[in-house]
């Protein structure tokens, strides 16, 4: 690992929050659980020297926030929903680099769950 580098990750997992997502019409009219598991990348360095949550990734802030945007979302791709709430941690938590997992339970007869995994970095400053 190079010098200034951090391959530190902060994650959340089976964050489940309720939306409106799908491409039928009934899907337009209820909503779903939607799981997700967030990796973010962070340089955990100075926190862990200065034990203050002020240092870090506070992921319970991440995890309000992202539960807030997807709960008010309407969207009928589980991919456009994965790309804005990646867009959002990156913009609003300052993330290099972020892993969105979005599973939609139940959407497949026959299977525990179906979805998309995306990465997603920053824009070189």
């Amino acid at each position: 690992m190079s010098r200034g580098i951090s391959a530190d990750t902060v994650f959340i997992r089976d964050l489940r929050v309720s939306t409106v997502v799908g491409i039928f019409d009934w899907e337009r009219r209820i909503r779903q659980t939607v799981v997700l598991d967030l990796d973010m990348s962070a340089d955990i360095r100075r926190a862990a020297r200065s034990d203050r949550i002020e240092d870090t990734l506070d992921y319970k802030a991440v995890a309000k926030r992202v539960a807030q945007f997807v709960s008010a979302a309407q969207f009928q791709l589980v991919e456009t929903l994965a790309e804005e709430i990646a867009g959002l941690i990156i913009r609003e938590f300052r993330v290099a680099r972020v892993k969105v997992t979005l599973h939609k339970p139940g959407a497949v007869s026959g299977s525990k769950s179906v979805g998309v995994s995306i990465e997603r970095s920053a824009p070189s400053r």
